[in-house]
């Protein structure tokens, strides 16, 4: 019995050992940079919800259309009014959904489910 637990320890200390050597030195892990176009959708909508927040500072509408493009998306504005819906359906975060509002705005697809998230511009008079 002895040497059968003993020869389990041992077995499974060598496995454990060759995994490392295996892991650690043979083939370690080696980290590439992915494209963007890779990304798995709900990660796709997360940089989108990142472009479009960075939009309501600058508001160049050129510059989103950079920072899309690697998503590889065949329609840009269809995409950011698509993500906006779906947010807004979600109930997501009010803030998220108020920057892709505006973003869905500035390209002209502004639908009827946006209108009470849509930011009113100012007028100074108070």
């Amino acid at each position: 019995m002895r040497r059968l637990l003993l020869s389990i320890l041992v077995g499974a200390l060598l496995g454990v050992l060759a995994g490392f050597l295996l892991g650690w030195v043979i083939a370690p892990v080696q980290y590439v940079d992915s494209p963007l176009d890779l990304l798995a959708r709900p990660f796709k909508e997360t940089y989108t919800v990142m472009v479009a927040a960075a939009f309501r500072q600058d508001r160049d509408l050129d510059l989103v259309r950079e920072r899309l493009q690697p998503l590889a998306i065949d329609n840009i504005p269809s995409w950011v009014q698509d993500v906006t819906e779906r947010y807004i359906s979600q109930g997501r975060n009010v803030n998220d959904i108020t920057d892709l509002v505006a973003l869905a705005e500035a390209f002209g697809r502004l639908t009827p489910i946006m209108e009470p998230y849509r930011l009113q511009p100012s007028t100074g008079a108070e």
